[in-house]
């Protein structure tokens, strides 16, 4: 069955910018924003680094009491919902026809942990949406209710492939023709302190090594990287068939040509360059390119010792040598659910500009014989992209897109 969605509308918040326009110009800038991180429910005799969002600003039409029961998560959602759903004018769509599919699991922890520390002493007091937020489904209702969705809604957790599960699930809906119009959220992932000693346990976050400059802590695919640091961020993008653009007039960002899905059979967060490997050849085989049609290839590039250099050792095995590579999280962080998602805009949004966006901090690749877009960002027009990611639990994905013309 060819693959025919197209992406028609993208909202995007993170540490370094809120909407398209001031994220594209950041990204280009390589402008960033890591520090120790302040908000409440974060820190507990500790000094992680991170990227947070440091105001959100709400548009018009968003009740100020909606806000004030939505949670970090909720409110990011909103905003990049809102923002996604005018460019892609949605209003004009029959709400039945329209979907949602919220990538991300759990992804509410701080919230639920302040209330549990709030309440702990004054059980009876518990406010009753207490049995709402615990669930997944709330970020569900919470966009549902706002924007009049009718069509299916629901959630696919994927630990940090979530965002770009989230978009397939999104295609394949469409695709089946389940929905005209499916929105693709990648949600904001909002860690509390918990989370993020058990990720500094297990050897997956950083950094020791640069607490006291974080602003050199994320170097993706540099040889002193010492895991990824954490950033806040969220995406949503719209995904539509190309019939159904052309009939509303809408010209779209590119074409999602294919993906590829594959599980390393592991729990572990040991990553296989067999299972991205065999992730990346599904895609490229469902449009039948070959290596050499990549241009560019945005990488899911944490920071992490082992998985850089896994993800390396599976470009080489698939022949994507040539191909200009970035890393995006090296100037926003990891947003971990949302990270898909928000890479996604980030490719779209260079491929509309012709321009690759720099990676911060790597001053001595793993491996210097790649195509490195280093400490400047460079004019390239771009045709095919791939982007990846991957999460625990053997998670492997890559999605390939093409320049609408």
């Amino acid at each position: 069955m060819p693959l025919k969605s197209v992406v028609t509308g993208m909202g995007v918040i993170s540490a370094i910018g809120q909407g398209k326009a001031a994220f594209k110009a950041a990204l280009l800038d390589g402008k960033t924003s890591f520090g120790v991180m302040r908000r409440p429910g974060r820190q507990q005799e500790s000094a992680y680094i991170g990227a947070e969002i440091r105001e959100m600003v709400f548009p018009p039409g968003i009740a100020k009491q909606t806000l004030r029961a939505a949670s970090l998560s909720a409110q990011a959602a909103l905003v990049v919902l809102q923002e996604a759903w005018i460019e892609a004018r949605l209003s004009d769509v029959d709400p039945r026809r329209i979907g949602l599919i919220v990538g991300g699991s759990n992804v509410q922890q701080r919230e639920l942990m302040r209330i549990h520390d709030g309440y702990r002493d004054r059980l009876v007091f518990l406010r009753p949406s207490y049995a709402l937020s615990f669930m997944d489904s709330d970020l569900c209702g919470f966009c549902t209710e706002q924007f009049g969705i009718r069509g299916l809604a629901y959630t696919v957790g994927g630990a940090s492939a979530s965002g770009q599960l989230a978009i397939v699930q999104a295609a394949q809906a469409v695709v089946a023709n389940q929905l005209d119009v499916c929105i693709a959220l990648g949600a904001l992932m909002d860690l509390s302190h918990w989370e993020c000693r058990g990720l500094r346990a297990l050897g997956a976050m950083g950094s020791d090594r640069y607490a006291d400059d974080p602003a050199l802590a994320c170097r993706p695919f540099d040889r002193d990287h010492d895991g990824f640091i954490f950033g806040e961020c969220c995406g949503a993008v719209v995904i539509e068939s190309l019939e159904s653009s052309q009939r509303r007039g809408l010209k779209p960002y590119a074409v999602l040509c294919g993906w590829g899905i594959a599980m390393d059979g592991n729990r572990n967060p040991d990553p296989s360059w067999e299972g991205e490997t065999q992730a990346i050849q599904n895609a490229l085989e469902v449009p039948g390119w070959l290596p050499a049609h990549i241009d560019y290839v945005n990488l899911h590039g944490t920071g992490s010792v082992i998985g850089d250099e896994t993800e390396l050792k599976a470009l080489h095995a698939c022949g994507l040598t040539d191909a200009y590579l970035n890393a995006t999280k090296s100037l926003i962080g990891h947003g971990l659910s949302a990270a898909g998602t928000v890479e996604v805009i980030a490719t779209l949004l260079q491929m509309q500009a012709g321009q690759l966006h720099p990676s911060r901090n790597l001053e001595h690749p793993i491996d210097p014989t790649l195509n490195w877009v280093r400490s400047k960002s460079i004019n390239h027009p771009i045709e095919n992209a791939l982007t990846l990611s991957m999460g625990f639990g053997g998670i492997n994905t890559a999605l390939c897109w093409q320049r609408h013309h």
